[in-house]
């Protein structure tokens, strides 16, 4: 919420200065531009930027500390809507195909461009997709899986070695701490020497109880339905995948495309009890303490956006294919 917001405005600015300072003609073969790189660490650090989701996980931690002490927001806070609203703002009009055409890209002196061409059609007659960056999407027939993309500097690879392993092993991880998430508390509040677990769902509830019904949505939603929903729709894609399954490959990618977007949103539970622990801390009267619970489903988020990013969805066009 704070420093990744930063690293990532920083390495936008640097990467929108140096197309505006230097042409976007192809340079002679040798070292590519750094450029690519800063960008392709930038759209890395993109998903980890939780600025926004931290701004609704501090609404939401606003409204519970409304019932125990009077809460007003500063100067700061302010400017924390105003950067988020601009963060928002420049992902909007920042488009990444446009950024990845201005960038320059070596060129392959004569000799070898015949001879990518040359191994392209070679691969193409034998039905085998050429190597493609999964970042910068460049397609570089002249490339062997393992070696460098020219413009961003990825590895290059016909598709991610054993992703459908890996994410089977993240999404089961998930499953497994979903459990304790829901069922151990995730705070208790200790008040005049009482102490009181809170659960998930028993945030929700108590939301509810106190006529904050649109709040009580938006974390049942987040913390609940959304980290279900992302575990049981990896699990659908990697059970058709394996069986080599081609119905419905449009609405499976788009499905995958909304899981690795949504996924982070289901931090406004952690933000929230960030706040609210920071704050409600007055000494013997109340104080609120972090629990396994909220560990635990701290860790169901991480994993699952973890395992969106490492599954390839083009393996599901792949094994219809085959089939095909």
């Amino acid at each position: 919420s704070i420093v990744v917001p930063w690293v990532y405005l920083a390495l936008v600015l640097c990467v929108l200065v140096g197309i505006r300072m230097r042409p976007a003609e192809p340079i002679e073969h040798g070292a590519p531009s750094p450029l690519g790189t800063l960008y392709r660490w930038a759209l890395a650090l993109r998903p980890w930027t939780m600025i926004e989701v931290f701004l609704l996980g501090a609404c939401v931690g606003y409204s519970r500390m409304q019932t125990v002490a009077f809460v007003s927001i500063g100067t700061a806070g302010w400017c924390l809507i105003a950067a988020t609203l601009l963060l928002l703002l420049v992902d909007a009009v920042l488009d990444d195909h446009a950024i990845w055409q201005a960038l320059p890209v070596p060129r392959a002196p004569a000799a070898a461009a015949i001879a990518s061409i040359e191994r392209a059609t070679l691969a193409a007659n034998a039905g085998r997709p050429a190597p493609a960056c999964r970042v910068c999407h460049l397609v570089a027939p002249e490339a062997h899986a393992g070696d460098r993309c020219p413009r961003c500097r990825a590895l290059l690879a016909v598709r991610k070695p054993v992703s459908i392993q890996r994410t089977w092993a993240l999404v089961l991880c998930g499953f497994l701490l979903f459990v304790p998430a829901n069922l151990l508390p995730v705070v208790s509040v200790e008040q005049f020497g009482r102490v009181v677990p809170n659960t998930i769902l028993g945030g929700v509830l108590e939301l509810l109880h106190d006529g904050l019904w649109p709040l009580a949505v938006i974390v049942f939603t987040a913390s609940i339905t959304i980290p279900l929903a992302k575990l049981c729709g990896l699990s659908w894609n990697l059970f058709l995948t394996q069986r080599r399954s081609a119905r419905f490959l449009v609405g499976r990618t788009r499905l995958h495309r909304v899981i690795d977007v949504v996924g982070r949103w289901s931090n406004i539970d952690v933000f929230m009890v960030s706040i609210v622990v920071a704050l409600v801390q007055f000494g013997e009267l109340t104080r609120v303490r972090v629990e396994n619970g909220m560990i635990a489903f701290a860790a169901v988020v991480i994993v699952t956006m973890i395992a969106a990013r490492s599954f390839d969805s083009r393996l599901m066009w792949d094994a219809a294919g085959e089939q095909a």
